[in-house]
């Protein structure tokens, strides 16, 4: 009985660290998902920059 106790609150840590695991891989996706925004945002910069210069050289 006592070893069964055992058992399942070890489970209950293992649940739990898989848990705080899971999170922290949350974090990790969010904040690469902001860097691949910013990245976006910079190359849509460079884009339009480069659009601006293409149409003065043209005219």
């Amino acid at each position: 009985m006592q070893a069964d106790a055992f058992t399942m609150q070890a489970d209950a840590f293992t649940m739990q660290a898989d848990a705080f695991t899971m999170q922290a891989n949350a974090f990790t996706m969010q904040a690469d998902a902001f860097t691949m925004q910013a990245d976006a945002f910079t190359l849509s910069g460079i884009a339009k920059f480069n659009s601006l210069r293409i149409n003065q050289m043209l005219y």
